[in-house]
């Protein structure tokens, strides 16, 4: 008889930690995790942290070591899939070889969004997603050379940090009126523009690219108001897609990401999807969405293992957020779309820590925690049990 056999396309965070659950929901029968880098899973959110700063290496990153999946019996293979046989229940891989499956989990993650413009095809032209998106940047990461980071969201505003402690001379350019202003609120984003503008970053709002040139490399960036910006080195991070072209093609309902239900389920109930490519409905905000985070992945993926092996669970976590950039550890407990009020506690004009609360009808939807983990863990309690909140003592917290 043929033993049962979960396959995951995706070794990911999302896919690596479904694959460790399966084990500890008692799945006995194969696992195998297909990805298409030839390193261990690994954290992806150090990669514009501490890998771009050469404060870590990429054995550091690592989700588990290798003995974890001997140990575990999960078979790691360095494969491409390239089709999904719904009716066959099998994948087809780059090889040419087809694996058939009990259960499938897509765990394929996203990929960065081009920036399509004349000249993106220029070498020094770089994105950051992967280890060795970053190990190419490093290797041109040289003291003095000017670096130009097209995009002011985490990922920009990350490499930025990371760059100047490399003694990079770094400008950020950003399309809307101030950076991170899809997440933040202005003055959260105000905050973060004057922290980096101390630090030597030029930082550019309403900056939009029309193209970059060179001859075999780039060497300049040209604005759309016609200015041109020197640059031995560019980094584009304007945002990622979804890897739902397996999905769509296998005929899964897809809406900016794989659609699943609370139970990580797709419209197929042998297959299961979690991590940065699906979409789900957040209870605590009653909307769908695709969120792109660790603590969202990881949640997605141990509720997908459970309901593989015929186990009731059900994805409810808060989602939260979180940024490194110089000295600041920025988090962020839920969603604050929709908010129509914001209170602070603390100074950020003054300070290097304070809370910035989003409320919405006077209940609490969301916070900024800059450099106030207390306040984080509060926040996200309050928010996930929807507790009644005292406007005069949110501003009051001092910690």
């Amino acid at each position: 008889m043929t033993p049962e056999r979960a396959v995951i396309v995706g070794a990911s965070h999302a896919g690596a930690q479904l694959a460790a659950n399966l084990r500890k929901e008692g799945w006995s029968g194969d696992i195998v995790l297909i990805g298409d880098e030839c390193a261990l899973p690994y954290q992806r959110p150090p990669l514009s942290k501490a890998y771009l700063a050469s404060t870590a290496e990429l054995r550091d990153l690592a989700i588990r070591g290798a003995e974890f999946y001997d140990k575990q019996r999960i078979k790691l293979v360095g494969e491409t899939v390239t089709a999904i046989d719904r009716a066959a229940r099998a994948v087809s891989l780059g090889s040419g070889d087809v694996m058939e499956y009990t259960k499938l989990a897509l765990c394929t993650g996203a990929r960065a969004r081009p920036l399509p413009v004349p000249g993106a095809h220029l070498a020094g032209i770089h994105y950051l997603r992967t280890a060795s998106d970053v190990e190419a940047i490093r290797s041109a990461a040289v003291p003095g050379r000017t670096v130009v980071i097209v995009g002011g969201g985490y990922i920009g505003l990350e490499a930025a940090a990371s760059l100047r402690a490399l003694d990079m001379d770094v400008t950020v350019l950003e399309a809307a009126g101030r950076v991170l202003e899809r997440v933040t609120a202005p003055v959260v984003s105000a905050f973060f523009d004057r922290i980096h503008r101390d630090r030597g970053v030029d930082v550019r709002t309403t900056a939009l690219v029309e193209a970059f040139r060179g001859d075999e490399r780039v060497r300049e960036v040209v604005l759309a108001n016609g200015e041109t910006l020197p640059a031995d080195l560019v980094i584009v991070g304007v945002g990622i897609t979804p890897n739902t072209e397996l999905a769509i093609a296998a005929g899964l309902d897809v809406d900016d990401g794989v659609v699943i239900d609370d139970r990580a389920l797709t419209n197929d109930p042998d297959i299961v999807a979690a991590g940065d490519c699906v979409n789900h409905r957040v209870a605590r905000y009653d909307r769908r969405v695709r969120l792109e985070c660790v603590s969202a992945a990881t949640e997605q993926a141990k509720v997908a293992a459970a309901t593989i092996c015929g186990r009731a669970s059900a994805i409810c976590a808060l989602p939260w957020f979180w940024s490194d950039q110089y000295d600041l550890k920025l988090q962020i407990a839920g969603l604050n779309t929709g908010y129509d009020e914001v209170l602070l506690s603390g100074d950020p004009e003054r300070d290097r820590d304070f809370t910035c609360y989003y409320l919405r009808d006077g209940e609490l939807v969301a916070a900024d925690c800059v450099n106030r983990p207390r306040e984080f863990m509060t926040a996200k309690r309050t928010i996930a049990q929807r507790l009644p909140v005292d406007r005069d003592d949110l501003i009051g917290k001092v910690v």
